[in-house]
């Protein structure tokens, strides 16, 4: 029953979001592991990558469960908000990590979004602090800096499913991804931006689905309005217009870009 519960075609669906979820969300963290692999020395730098990501792997699943864990553990309420007609709710563990991680995703897309329209080179300060480290002192970089990039994926992934095999699953390719992928990320994006701009909207709508979870586990009601959970129907419908919207709109400029040059030839 455990294995027909866990290969459902459900859980099927959601592990194909989350790895696409995780691969998207993992681009700034893979374009620092390539970086800051280049201050180790140059004979260790493909083991530094290695190491690093295999043991921030290990700990992404750990830190996975422990959250998952004080959730389950920690059902009682903290402390209940009653001030009829204006804000009512009861806020566990659960609720706060969803309503906190809400806000967190939402803050880092739109933070994120704001920066790539500032046009900062993402490489900018590359070059300015070059100074080689020890393989150790960079792995442990490495490891702290995945954990710290981690915290946005994983709570974007608890309000997606709340079955650890199918989290962990992703988690672990995700990373096998990260070790065949920290070489090539930077050139990548560098020539793909826009898939990083889809990641960020798509994180802004699990900071919504985040809301929801949390403020209807809370029992949350604001001026008299009850909080709903987004339907994960909704969810994936607006992930798949998402992605619709952006093939049609590359398809649109690819068409745009050989008008402007043909119509441009006779003139140049």
């Amino acid at each position: 029953m455990f294995v027909s519960d866990v290969f459902s075609l459900e859980n099927l669906g959601h592990l194909v979001v989350l790895l696409f979820l995780q691969a998207v969300l993992g681009f700034d963290n893979l374009l620092y592991i390539s970086i800051e692999s280049k201050r180790a020395p140059e004979e260790s730098q493909a083991s530094v990558r290695r190491n690093g990501i295999l043991i921030a792997i290990a700990l992404r699943v750990v830190l996975l469960l422990t959250i998952m864990k004080l959730i389950s553990m920690l059902e009682a309420p903290f402390f209940e908000v009653s001030i009829p007609g204006v804000i009512e709710g009861a806020f566990t563990f659960s609720v706060i990590v969803f309503l906190f991680g809400g806000v967190f995703l939402m803050y880092t897309a739109v933070k994120e979004i704001s920066h790539l329209l500032s046009l900062h080179d993402l490489e900018v300060h590359s070059d300015k602090d070059s100074s080689t480290k020890s393989a150790g002192q960079v792995i442990a970089t490495i490891v702290l800096m995945n954990l710290i990039f981690s915290f946005d994926s994983i709570l974007s992934a608890l309000a997606i499913t709340d079955v650890f095999v199918v989290l962990a699953t992703a988690i672990i390719v995700s990373g096998l991804m990260m070790l065949l992928l920290a070489d090539m990320v930077s050139e990548f994006i560098k020539k793909n931006r826009k898939y990083e701009v889809l990641g960020l909207f798509i994180l802004l709508i699990v900071g919504v689905v985040l809301l929801g979870e949390g403020g209807h586990a809370a029992h949350l009601s604001l001026f008299g309005f009850h909080i709903e959970p987004l339907a994960k129907s909704t969810f994936y419908f607006s992930i798949a217009v998402l992605v619709l919207v952006d093939v049609l709109q590359s398809g649109y400029q690819r068409k745009l870009d050989v008008m402007r040059a043909h119509n441009q030839g006779p003139h140049s």
